[in-house]
């Protein structure tokens, strides 16, 4: 197995674990507090989804001979920024964690659960997809707005990055973050000595309750928003760079993963699109029987950047909340964009979508359940009334 790695792997391997923690842990964390997580709690759920991802990359990669990169949910991080606090709190948030990696084993193991989710219209998931994230999306020019010392640079950088190699645009962004915060935000006296007292990782074990509408609101979309727009396309990627994984056994161990993250604040974790290309890729090495090597390096990463979570965390809090949602919006422009375009591609679906993406995207909740639920609902049944129609 040692002999199959190269430092060509091993440079994409560690590529690869700071393109994923870079561009998205913000979003983790907008998430978690989202659904009413302390900082300290956000730093725990944030280690933990890191760890738990690296050692599920390590162990599938290991066990299939495949590149089978992981990651958390972003999409599902997003949806939780919008979800709002639900009764119970953040420990009602949990359970409803525990819920959700209980359906993706579900779903890996009992193939027709697997069949429903995918059988989900495209449209519709990802006009739902876009709708969440539309909130987010609207944070960088705020944040200009609120200060354009402050929130201007951070988006030029992601801007000219992005014209010339799209992967460093957020990390380029979250530079000029770090830039702006040395240089441009006055900290409190005492702040980096306790910066430096945040070394530790972060561990805080929270208590699950189960209520009704935190299952309704954060489990069943949450479910939802990772088989449709991680768990499927991480299969397909894998496809695409001709490997030919059994789809059921993986989406069953990252939702065992996932059960292990969420008593210490993980949502959820599942296969990777973006950086499972780059792993699969023939940069990762020119055999494609070694290139599961840079999945594996990827997952020693990410286990340690998980591990400096509450130092990660702790400098993040010093700085104006909207500028950390900024990074986060700018991470998703790339989500939202691609999922609206999938969501209003086809006329016919086009009025069941719309209706979707604007009962998600205005936030409103009925009988304490999200918007996020009702929008899938609701566009489901116009989209059944439209073919009848059409039948008719």
């Amino acid at each position: 197995m040692f002999k199959d790695l190269s430092f060509q792997s091993f440079f994409m391997g560690c590529l690869t674990a700071f393109v994923g923690f870079a561009s998205s842990f913000a979003v983790v964390l907008q998430g978690l507090k989202g659904v009413g997580a302390t900082d300290y709690q956000a730093a725990s759920g944030l280690m933990a989804l890191s760890v738990s991802m690296g050692l599920c990359a390590i162990v599938l990669s290991a066990w299939t001979k495949l590149p089978v990169s992981i990651a958390w949910s972003t999409p599902g991080a997003a949806l939780l920024a919008t979800a709002g606090t639900v009764e119970g709190g953040f420990a009602a948030a949990v359970g409803a964690f525990l819920v959700c990696g209980v359906l993706i084993v579900i779903a890996g193991l009992f193939r027709p659960l697997g069949r429903a989710v995918a059988a989900i219209p495209a449209p519709l998931a990802n006009a739902m997809l876009s709708g969440v994230i539309l909130g987010l999306c609207f944070a960088p020019f705020k944040a200009i707005a609120f200060d354009p010392a402050l929130g201007l640079p951070i988006l030029v950088a992601w801007a000219a990055v992005l014209a010339f190699k799209r992967l460093y645009a957020v990390p380029a962004a979250l530079l000029a973050f770090v830039i702006v915060m040395m240089f441009g935000v006055d900290l409190p006296e005492g702040a980096m000595a306790t910066w430096t007292q945040s070394l530790a990782p972060p561990i805080e074990l929270v208590a699950p309750e189960f209520t009704l509408p935190a299952l309704i609101s954060i489990a069943l979309p949450l479910f939802i928003v990772t088989m449709a727009s991680q768990n499927i396309p991480g299969i397909a990627v894998l496809k695409v760079n001709h490997y030919n994984p059994n789809p059921g056994p993986l989406f069953a161990v990252t939702g065992l993963f996932s059960l292990f993250s969420a008593p210490f604040g993980g949502h959820a974790v599942n296969l990777a699109a973006i950086t499972a290309a780059m792993c699969a890729g023939e940069d990762a090495h020119p055999d494609p029987k070694k290139r599961y090597w840079a999945a594996i390096i990827g997952g020693v990463g990410y286990i340690v950047f998980g591990l400096l979570a509450g130092a990660v965390t702790a400098f993040v809090s010093l700085a104006p909340p909207i500028l950390i949602q900024a990074v986060a919006g700018l991470a998703l422009i790339g989500a939202f964009s691609g999922s609206a375009v999938a969501a209003f591609k086809e006329p016919e679906t086009r009025e069941a979508a719309a209706v979707t993406f604007l009962i998600t995207a205005s936030g409103v909740s009925f009988a304490g359940v999200s918007g996020a639920f009702w929008g899938l609902v609701a566009g489901g049944l116009m989209l059944g009334v439209l073919r009848l129609a059409r039948r008719g």
